[in-house]
């Protein structure tokens, strides 16, 4: 009988077939141990020379690092651990792997990603991108049982939807089009007939810099939804992420090991309430309790920032769950965010960033939407915007606009705060950055 590695403990004491690779091999002399993988787990397989014929053992003596193999045997428990190991009665090579490079020694990252095809049969990298299929899957759940209705919005893309310079230019047909950083705009218009809905696929951002947080190719999902204000807005996420990583924590619990990942804060995050603040209430905060050295003055610039690399990690420190932080300046918002003046004159945007704990920084970007065709009009106006591109746009104003709000959660800075790796690009199976559009 066929099975996969992971169905193992369904058939202790039944002889099994097993295809895959072997991941490392040892030898006592009169015994092979070949630790095999077949993507869906890892198990030992025990070749002892006194149990099998004389070519079977030869076999398993030729198999090299990352050999492919089809191993029979029984399946034990091991007597000491909680997993299963495999006595061999058969061995068939299938594939040969001399001189594999990646070897048992410690290679450096540049190595690592320069050869990405090869290292994604490794465990790290095994169990972060299977971390990530699980947030990917738990994420289109959470929307199809809240009603939501998938709506794929266009990768080429005529406007902009954030920062104008940070987009990649195409070639479209002699005329200048742009990748998408986002497909909000469009699904802004989707709610208008369906309620409810989210677009999930790769989205493109043209940043020149170098850190571990950003990536020029990314995977977005973005929701909207009529008649749902800011706070109503807060409320879904918040729902969205607990339920993403309670479903990493219960089907996820072998990744995570051999991440050596602390699940304490993501248990806790799951049953207890998210943290909630203004935009000038954290800054305050950050101030008093001098959570941010280097900040050499709080002038008005300071209260006008938009939180820094630093102070979202401080503020995840302090209180150790995930933090809302809240109507943010308009001045350093995107333009189709709703607007309001607060009690200090200050003109604010209605909208939150989603800090996530242990360095995890924003996450989820979300507002509520200015649904005034005449506000939306002037703000596109002032910011000097080709105003024919967003007549269309503007459509969803002038017949029948309602209130609605929306966010964006990144794929890859999700998994990466889960997962607890060091750099973004252990997120992706094959990233794109600035220096980097190979293999």
């Amino acid at each position: 009988m066929k099975i996969s590695i992971s169905h193992s403990s369904q058939h202790v004491g039944k002889e099994v077939v097993i295809q895959g690779w072997v991941y490392n091999t040892r030898s006592s002399g009169k015994i092979v141990f070949l630790q095999l993988r077949d993507g869906s787990g890892f198990i030992q397989a025990i070749v002892a020379s006194q149990a099998v014929a004389p070519e079977v053992f030869e076999a398993a003596q030729r198999a090299t690092i990352e050999s492919s193999v089809e191993i029979t045997g029984t399946v034990s428990k091991h007597p000491k651990k909680e997993e299963y190991e495999l006595q061999v009665s058969g061995v068939k090579l299938l594939g040969t792997s001399e001189e594999y490079p990646i070897g048992k020694k410690e290679h450096g990252p540049e190595f690592l990603f320069d050869n990405r095809d090869l290292y994604l049969r490794s465990q790290t990298p095994w169990a972060v991108l299977r971390i990530r299929d699980r947030v990917f899957f738990s994420i289109e759940q959470f929307f199809h049982e809240e009603g939501f209705v998938r709506f794929d919005t266009p990768i080429i893309q005529p406007t902009s939807c954030e920062d104008t310079t940070q987009l990649f230019t195409v070639d479209y047909y002699d005329e200048p089009n742009y990748l998408s950083q986002s497909g909000q705009l469009y699904s802004e218009a989707g709610i208008m007939g369906f309620g409810k809905v989210y677009d999930f696929g790769p989205v493109f951002r043209a940043e020149k810099s170098k850190t571990r947080h950003h990536l020029s190719e990314l995977w977005m999902m973005d929701a909207e939804m009529a008649f749902h204000d800011q706070t109503m807005n807060m409320d879904v996420q918040e729902r969205m992420v607990k339920r993403i990583v309670g479903d990493v924590l219960k089907y996820c619990a072998q990744e995570l090991a051999i991440l050596g990942r602390d699940t304490t804060i993501l248990q806790r995050l799951v049953n207890e309430p998210f943290v909630h603040l203004k935009h000038h209430e954290a800054k305050r905060i950050l101030k008093e309790e001098g959570l941010v050295s280097g900040v050499e003055s709080y002038d008005d610039t300071y209260w006008q920032d938009d939180m820094s690399t630093e102070e979202e990690i401080a503020l995840g420190n302090k209180y150790q769950l995930p933090v809302f932080i809240e109507d943010y300046p308009a001045a350093i918002k995107s333009f189709y965010m709703k607007k309001y003046t607060d009690e200090h004159g200050v003109l604010r945007a209605r909208c939150a960033d989603l800090i996530a704990p242990e360095e995890g920084r924003e996450i989820i970007g979300g507002s509520q939407r200015e649904e005034s065709y005449d506000a939306l009009k002037k703000e596109i106006v002032d910011r000097n915007y080709p105003l024919e591109e967003y007549e269309w746009y503007l459509n969803t104003r002038k017949y029948g606009t309602v209130t609605h709000s929306g966010f964006g959660i990144g794929l890859e800075r999700t998994v990466r705060w889960l997962t607890g790796v060091h750099h973004i690009r252990e997120t992706i199976a094959f990233p794109r950055t600035l220096n980097r559009s190979r293999p």
